[in-house]
């Protein structure tokens, strides 16, 4: 798992000074400090979300952190969890329908792990092993393999039959990910 970047919420601004608007606006990424002023930025690490900062004048400003744990790895797809982890997902879903037994399964199976790390909290990447799924291979015409499906909104969009290099798996997910 991997913590995805931070976005960050101002409760209170100290004041409607340049120094203020420009804490304002770094942590909103658009202008960085001026270089002449001197700022204390805190890092956070473990569980604590909201921090205090004083100002100046006795003012106290709280910055939270809205940080949400994201999968950063192929996740097993199976009978059990389809509809949760595919169908319901309210982000674009890779799926790759694999075999053990299959070579080119084997092959691929590196550029999805590099595409599920690449893409980690945009896409969801997930694998289902036909033999032990043979109902949702046959639900969605799985004949050969490995053939990876593309899901959005819980619908199936696109699909890739073979072991095909990562840059045509990254055009599609680039193609679902601005719609």
């Amino acid at each position: 798992m991997a913590l995805e970047a931070c976005s960050f919420q101002v409760s209170t601004i100290v004041a409607s000074t340049a120094a203020a608007t420009s804490r304002v606006r770094l942590l909103h990424g658009q202008k960085p400090f001026p270089q002449k002023e001197k700022h204390n930025l805190l890092t956070i690490s473990g569980s604590r979300r909201a921090i205090s900062v004083g100002g100046g004048n006795g003012r106290r400003t709280q910055v939270v952190c809205q940080a949400k744990n994201v999968v950063d790895e192929v996740l097993v797809a199976n009978d059990a969890n389809w509809n949760s982890l595919v169908i319901g997902c309210e982000n674009p879903v890779l799926v790759e329908f694999w075999a053990p037994w299959c070579g080119p399964c084997r092959m691929i199976a590196p550029v999805i792990d590099e595409l599920a790390k690449d893409y980690a909290g945009k896409i969801v990447c997930c694998k289902v092993n036909t033999d032990d799924c043979p109902n949702i291979a046959s639900n969605y015409g799985i004949r050969s393999i490995p053939t990876v499906l593309m899901f959005k909104n819980g619908e199936k969009k696109e699909s890739v039959i073979g072991a095909v290099p990562k840059s045509t798996l990254s055009g599609i997910i680039d193609k679902y990910m601005e719609m």
